[in-house]
Order: C-alpha cells, then structure tokens, then sequence
C-alpha cells in the first residue's frame, strides 16, 4: 500500500511540474528569435517605444526594428527592397495607395499562430515553448472598433472575398486654419461655418490688393494648384459636399450628373467653377493666383487669412511662424445639406507578402492600433484617432480636437491603382479650367477618362 501511494506521488509531481495535461501545444524545439522590421515615415522612433516595450513583454523573443525615411525617398527605397527581396516585414502607405499595392501586402489571415515562452514548475522551474492559435480581427470588428472610412478603404477583394490589407494608426482630416487678427482687423467675428455668400462676403473683406492691382493679402487659399496644398484634396471635397459620386463599382463619375439628381445641374462641375473662380480676375471673390507664394509659407508669413489643411501642419507653421497667433475651425460645409462630408487623410500599416513572419507582423499591428496600445502614439504623434472609443477624449484638445471632431464624417475615394496619376488628373483639371474656364465641361471629360486609366 505504501509502494502504491509513492508511486502516484511521484506520478502527480510529474505531471504538476511537466505542465502535461494543458490544452496549447507545446512545441518540441526552443525559441528562435525573430526580428520584425517595420518602415515608416514622419514619426520618430519615440513615437513607439512604449508601444515596442510593451509588446516586447509578451514576445521577448521578437524584436521590432524601426525605420523612419523622409518622404521623398521612402517610395522608391520600399519599392526598390520589395524587388530584391529585402524589403521590411510590415511597411506603412497611404490609404489611396492599397489598390496599387495590393499584389505587394499579405491580408490579415484569418487566424494567427504564435509561440509565446511559458515558466511551469514548481520545484524545477523551466521555460518551454507554447503554440497558441487566436483569432484575428473580423470584418465586424473592424467596422465596429474603426470609423467608417476605414473599412471602406482598408478592405480589397481576394479571391472573391472581402480581406483586410492595412489598419491605421490615426485619421487624419482636412480642417480650416485661419487668421484671428486679420479676421479682428476685417470686422469679422467669427470663421465661417459655409460656403455661401457669407464666405464670399468675408473672402473678399479679407483680400487687399495694392495700387498696381497686386494681391498683398489673400483671404483664402482656393482656386490655384501648385502653390496651395494638397488642392486634389480640396476638389474632391467640394464635389463630394456638392453632391457628386466620384466613382462607383470602378467606374468614375464625378463629371456626370448622378442618377436621379437635377438633370440641368452637374454638382461635380460646379464644384470645379466655385473652387477656380477664386483665381478669376473676373470674379468678386478673386483672391489667388500663380504668383504667390506656397499657401503654408503665406499663412506663416501672416499674409493669408484661410487655408485648409491637416493637423501634420501644426508643427511645420510653428516652426516657421514661432510667434504666429492662428485658430483652427472645422472644415466648410454646404448649408442645408443633412450630412457633413469631411475628408480623410490617413496611412494603412500592412505587411509584405514576401515576409516569412506574417503571423507574427500582423500580431503586432493588430497589438499597436488597439485601444490600449495607441494611446501612447497618439498621444507623441499628435493624431486624431481611428478608433471610435477615443475620440471623446480628443475632442477638447486644442490642437487636434477639430481634426478628431471630423473623423466620424470623414471620406475619401479610391484613386485607382496609380493614385499620382490620379492626384494628377485632378491638379490638371485646375490649371485648365483656369486658363479655359469655357471648355470645363470637356476638361472635366478629359480628367475623369484619365483618372479611370488607372482603375483597372
């Protein structure tokens, strides 16, 4: 009796410090360090140190490498790495760059399997690997956790089904930067909420021109291309405030009248007229032209009252203009519309398709842009969030919280698989509407066939 009770003892203590009994797998080898390499651009290394240490904590055997290029390099670096097979293993773009990158990024699989380090015992402790199999985010999740435009841009067809390519980190959207003192200085009080006569009205309160007919300070940065920011930007929106349906079901259409609308009026059109009469010296409103210098630096300078832009300016005009005293309001709207449109700027993290780490790349992308996680970038960053839960919490910033207001009513649309041509597409219908304001319907024809080249 005594020999059988000693040999369930020895029996039990087996199993207690063997851990034998649990449902994970344990795999029979030890752990191999991976290191997952991760190019971005604009935000420094600091920006995810928490993020990076906390996960470090939970994979101790994964280390994240980051990379930050400059913009002007990082499209070509990327895309020279990718071809020779020494491309990163996660790699960030713009949201209107997905489709062209489609071939270059491996979707979310719909499980991942990671091996995570595990202590049992109780009189010999020891570290041995464990498999485990979770589930990754789901289309519900991602529509319910995110705001809309992100499933409407971070989702492309695979095989006849719906995968996701990307999450974001922040959402960005296009504001109004204004001039307080040159608004004081106009007997005006407040920025304008509309693009209606109260605009005009203020637009040209705030123009001076001097003697020789030359404008000394502009109200508005609106009706020029290469010296305004982001002016693509800017067009989309008004056509898309206005009514038009810039592309459906890989068809562009922001030159024709959509179905069941006024057949006598083309809101995409007008959308062009309105945005370029501020650069016609015919008009009331004329305000701008190719003379001056670059929006942001006029803005700087203190000789622009209005311009529109995204919060990655704030710091680019506070360097410039230290002592500059500016406002931010929310983005123009059409009076009498039901729903505000806003517009999105935002870049997607993927992972390449030539990466031999996916499940562990996707692990981390999905651990960074949770809500627990991103707080920390965001909070370096200075970004308005994707996630819908903390965007209460932005609000009230004085910095982003008009940025971060807009996220929920924020759009865009997609630019096709070659979104520079398309951006140039848009830029040339501009500077030909203003040379030939006559021929804007053919101009707009001529834009929309070559933005649908790049579609397919």
């Amino acid at each position: 009796m005594k020999n059988k009770f000693f040999s369930f003892f020895l029996l039990l203590t087996f199993i207690l410090t063997t851990g034998a009994g649990c449902s994970p797998t344990v795999a029979p080898k030890s752990i191999k360090p991976i290191t997952i390499t991760y190019w971005r651009v604009f935000d420094d290394a600091d920006a995810f140190a928490d993020i990076i240490a906390n996960y470090k904590k939970i994979h101790p055997y994964i280390t994240v490498e980051y990379k930050k290029f400059r913009y002007e390099e990082y499209e070509k670096e990327l895309l020279n790495a990718l071809a020779e097979d020494r491309g990163p293993d996660i790699f960030s773009i713009p949201s209107a760059w997905l489709g062209e990158y489609q071939a270059k990024l491996a979707p979310l699989p719909p499980e991942l399997t990671l091996t995570y380090p595990v202590t049992r015992g109780t009189i010999k402790k020891e570290t041995i690997a464990e498999v485990r199999t979770t589930k990754s985010l789901t289309l519900k999740d991602l529509k319910t956790n995110f705001v809309d435009i992100v499933s409407s841009d971070a989702l492309l067809n695979k095989d006849g089904e719906e995968r996701i390519y990307g999450l974001p980190l922040y959402i960005d959207t296009m504001a109004m930067y204004y001039n307080p003192s040159l608004f004081n200085n106009a007997g005006i009080s407040a920025p304008p909420q509309y693009w209606d006569t109260e605009f005009q009205q203020d637009v040209k309160k705030l123009t001076k021109q001097n003697n020789q007919g030359n404008i000394i300070q502009s109200g508005v940065a609106l009706g020029g291309n290469a010296n305004i920011e982001r002016p693509q930007d800017i067009i989309s929106l008004l056509m898309m405030q206005n009514g038009a349906v810039m592309m459906d079901n890989g068809s562009v259409l922001f030159h024709i009248i959509p179905a069941g609308g006024d057949q006598k009026y083309n809101p995409g059109l007008e959308a062009l007229r309105f945005y370029t009469d501020f650069s016609n010296p015919g008009k009331d409103v004329y305000c701008w032209n190719s003379t001056l210098e670059n929006s942001l630096n006029l803005f700087a300078q203190g000789s622009l009252a209005m311009m529109f832009s995204y919060s990655y300016n704030l710091p680019v005009i506070r360097a410039l203009a230290p002592k500059l005293t500016f406002s931010i309001a929310k983005m123009p709207q059409i009076r009498g519309n039901a729903k505000q449109v806003n517009y999105a700027n935002y870049w997607l993290e993927g992972v390449s398709a030539k990466t031999k780490n996916i499940n562990e790349a996707w692990d981390f992308i999905q651990f960074e842009t949770s809500q627990e996680q991103v707080q920390s970038y965001l909070k370096i960053a200075k970004k308005p969030t994707a996630l819908r839960t903390l965007i209460k919490t932005q609000t009230d910033d004085l910095d982003i919280g008009v940025f971060a207001d807009q996220v929920l009513t924020a759009q865009s649309w997609y630019h096709g698989k070659d979104s520079l041509a398309a951006e140039k597409a848009m830029s040339d219908m501009i500077d030909l509407t203003i040379k030939n304001e006559k021929e804007i319907k053919q101009i707009m024809e001529q834009g929309a066939s070559k933005v649908q080249q790049t579609v397919f």
